[in-house]
């Protein structure tokens, strides 16, 4: 039976301070919900891999954060082998074989909208799962999704963010007659409600039973080609079936004595080894507002190579980090893109179609929709190494904050030498546009200052979640120069960290 763990220190853990984080000998989790990473640690304590405790962890969160992800969605990891060896993951789905520029050329502003029918593309969590665990899984499948089959069954306490953005988001959820029913539009759950979801359970059994095959051949295939067609997209089974992931080699950046691991196009991971070689020359004073000038104008050099080379950003996605025993260490993402994706329930399985799509430029640009193509993506898990050795996995799920966090978090740990739960809970600063800067409460006056009297404005509005969710959330593993593992969860979000 899954219990719901109180948010306390665990008891196989030892919280150093609140400064430092979780440190533990073994094992380590780090995940956006409490009962992700109870599930995870179990999976590690019966001999599963770090990937085996990952996938498990990542159902889950697609049962207790609906608008966040699910198998309606896009998966993409970065792994690290015992031996140093870095490996990427790309399990993002394509557009359909029939979304050709002629269809977007003839929408206003020749761009698909972020909750059009058109920004639905093929889901790619399912195979991602399967696919990792073909490479590195030593547990059951079944054994894998049956927690987040009961937690879907029996249902699950809402957590406080999540509440709050299932509210927020509620008139995404009202555009959709499925979707309405599915995720109680106009009775959204409180914080501590109990909210169930039994389709999606039916439709994880299936997979569990009859793999991949299940839901790229299956109901949820025609489901999810039929609601599509009924709205006005073009999303087809055939896509579904042809649908296919691959592992490849990442990206890779020097930093302050470390290796930076960041995921190729179509992700903008690029955009945070730009930002970070650029700064590696500077000599990054923490206490001089220069230092994170110099950041943000990095950064934004960086998201602007990405749009130019690659695509347009945004989105929303939830991150595990784990590393097991034997030093396999995974940072694995999935996400629906924007919250609840495209808002497209499909009929009678308990999940929403993502929004890919909108991540397409105009026709003509290096990154304009073609059938089959992949769209940009914002989903960027990470990693970094040591002298050839595992030294951190971490994420930082928010569309375009996403290199924006994993180029500050690094300033702090690699450059700054700040304790881990320390530079993960820090104020951060967000760019929205060129020159509009969200800048989050808590940051020293100087510095906003600087960036405001260099011409950063503040943006018209708090954004789309109007709070501190618009600054990302973080998940964080790091060797300890002692060999331990510390973990690191970010207060933005429901989660945890614990070890073993």
């Amino acid at each position: 039976m899954i219990t719901e763990p109180e948010r306390t220190k665990p008891s196989d853990s030892v919280l150093d301070t609140q400064q430092a984080g979780v440190r533990a000998a073994d094992c380590m989790v780090a995940t956006g919900h409490p009962l992700a990473a109870r599930t995870a640690i179990r999976m590690l304590e019966r001999g599963g891999s770090a990937v085996d405790a990952a996938i498990a962890a990542d159902a889950i969160l697609g049962v207790v954060e609906p608008m966040a992800t699910g198998i309606g969605g896009d998966l993409l990891a970065m792994l690290v082998e015992p031996g140093g060896k870095p490996i990427a993951y790309n399990g993002t789905g394509r557009a359909p074989e029939a979304l050709t520029a002629e269809l977007v050329d003839a929408l206003p502003g020749r761009k698909i909208p972020e909750r059009h029918p058109l920004s639905t593309t093929t889901p790619g969590v399912v195979r991602g799962w399967f696919d990792l665990h073909a490479r590195y899984g030593r547990l059951p499948m079944a054994e894998l999704l049956a927690p987040a089959i009961e937690v879907a069954e029996a249902g699950f306490a809402v957590g406080p963010i999540c509440a709050r953005e299932w509210t927020l988001f509620e008139p995404v959820l009202r555009s959709d007659p499925v979707s309405a029913v599915l995720y109680h539009a106009g009775n959204t759950p409180a914080a501590g409600e109990r909210f169930a979801n039994p389709e999606l359970a039916a439709v994880l059994r299936a997979i569990a039973a009859g793999g991949p095959a299940a839901f790229y051949e299956g109901e949820p295939a025609r489901a999810a080609a039929r609601a599509s067609r009924a709205r006005g997209g073009v999303l087809a089974e055939g896509d579904f079936a042809h649908h296919s992931g691959h592992f490849d080699t990442p990206l890779s950046a020097e930093f302050r004595g470390l290796t930076v691991l960041e995921c190729p196009p179509n992700t903008h991971g690029l955009a945070v080894l730009e930002a970070l070689t650029e700064l590696e020359k500077l000599p990054l004073d923490p206490a001089d507002p220069a230092t994170t000038l110099a950041a943000v104008r990095a950064v934004g050099r960086g998201l602007a190579k990405a749009r130019e080379i690659v695509a347009d950003p945004a989105g929303n996605t939830v991150c595990t980090v784990v590393v097991d025993r034997d030093g396999l260490a995974v940072t694995l993402m999935s996400s629906v893109f924007k919250r609840f994706g495209s808002g497209i329930g499909v009929p009678g399985c308990g999940f929403v179609l993502q929004n890919r799509g909108s991540g397409f430029s105009a026709p003509g640009h290096i990154n304009g929709p073609a059938p089959g193509k992949r769209p940009y993506h914002t989903v960027v898990p990470a990693a970094a190494l040591k002298q050839g050795r595992f030294h951190a996995g971490f994420g930082v799920v928010g569309g375009a904050m996403q290199p924006q966090g994993h180029v500050q978090l690094l300033l702090r740990l690699a450059a700054w030498g700040e304790p881990l739960q320390a530079a993960i809970d820090a104020p951060r600063w967000r760019l929205e546009s060129d020159t509009a800067l969200a800048i989050e409460a808590g940051t020293p006056a100087p510095i906003v200052e600087a960036l405001r009297a260099a011409g950063y404005a503040d943006p018209r509005d708090g954004g789309e979640l109007g709070g501190r969710s618009d600054f990302g959330g973080a998940q964080m593993v790091m060797r300890a120069p002692d060999g331990s593992l510390l973990g690191g969860s970010d207060k933005r979000k429901d989660g945890m960290a614990l070890g073993t």
